[in-house]
């Protein structure tokens, strides 16, 4: 019977001088400001919901270009025609690498039926070329990374309930990919509509058992759930994008300016914009690049591996079988 040794028990010894030691943190902080930060992101929704706009309007840059997409002679650009923008934005002495994914004319046609199986095979080929240069014998230190790590899920304003391919691209993509939800243009529902909108989504999310980005996992401590479950209860964000200054007493602002007045992109009582400018950058930014390392691209990983091994072994026993 083999002993099962234990791990040898640790106590706290009090230092009598310093030794420096609690310099690891600045030290691992100068490696990572001098490599860089990934953040891969996808949008996904009709045309004409301001998903460019959105983007450009959340890292306060002109990203993507938001002209000439609308014009009476130009035919729609169907879902296959992904593209990838890529772009260093910098931010005192931090570096983010931003690579945005725009799946241009999604649910624009007549026939959507299976409309969503392009963006799906996207994300799927981005873990299967990380999982390839993974598993090469002379990997590079540093793998290159376009994993998605968000997906932005735009929906119409309609103040009803969500369309059925809605459900079912949600639910897709959901597997994959963390989703997060927003009400595109929510300027154009009062307040009231607004609210009874977003809890009929949540409901439906619900049934349909579609599980959105935030989710809490064993790491979390209480106040990491008690923000999620903050978040969740405030899901879909209902935002308002717009790259243009108004003036609002004699001050300027991002908004949009109609007939009625100004809506304030960065004033929380106007919309969620704020809510989920901070969510995406200042307080999940990490975890969302960790959920998809260690939740999506994992679950993959596992099922890829899984297949390669079963693979192996019936050509094994289809040798043997020949052989005899």
């Amino acid at each position: 019977m083999t002993e099962v040794q234990q791990p040898p028990s640790e106590s706290t010894t009090r230092l009598n001088s310093y030794v420096g030691f609690d310099s690891i943190t600045q030290q691992i902080e100068h490696k990572l400001l001098k490599r860089g930060f990934q953040f891969n992101v996808i949008v996904v929704g009709q045309t004409g919901l301001g998903k460019s706009t959105l983007i450009n309007t959340i890292f306060a840059s002109h990203l993507i270009d938001t002209k000439g997409r609308l014009e009476a002679d130009e035919p729609i650009r169907q879902t296959t025609e992904i593209q990838a923008v890529s772009h260093i934005v910098q931010e005192n002495a931090v570096r983010l690498r931003l690579n945005i994914v725009d799946t241009p004319g999604y649910g624009d046609l007549v026939n959507n039926e299976n409309c969503w199986d392009p963006i799906v095979k996207y994300i799927k080929d981005q873990h299967s070329a990380y999982l390839r240069k993974e598993l090469t014998a002379m990997r590079d230190k540093h793998i290159p990374d376009t994993r998605i790590h968000a997906a932005l899920y735009f929906i119409a304003p309609t103040g009803h309930t969500l369309k059925a391919i809605d459900i079912v691209v949600m639910k897709r993509l959901s597997e994959v990919v963390n989703v997060v939800p927003v009400i595109a243009k929510s300027d154009s529902l009062t307040l009231e509509e607004r609210e009874a909108f977003k809890q009929r989504i949540r409901a439906e999310l619900a049934h349909h058992q579609i599980r959105v980005y935030p989710f809490d996992t064993e790491e979390n401590d209480d106040e990491e759930r008690q923000l999620n479950g903050a978040i969740r209860n405030m899901m879909p964000f209902a935002v308002v994008g717009s790259e243009r200054n108004v003036i609002v007493d004699g001050k300027p602002v991002r908004g949009r300016k109609n007939r009625w007045g100004v809506v304030n992109v960065e004033n929380e009582a106007h919309c969620d914009f704020n809510y989920l400018r901070n969510f995406l950058t200042r307080t999940h930014l990490q975890d969302l690049i960790e959920t998809t390392a260690q939740i999506h691209y994992e679950a993959f990983r596992s099922k890829q591996l899984l297949a390669l091994k079963e693979s192996s072994a019936a050509k094994s026993q289809q040798a043997q079988h020949v052989g005899a």
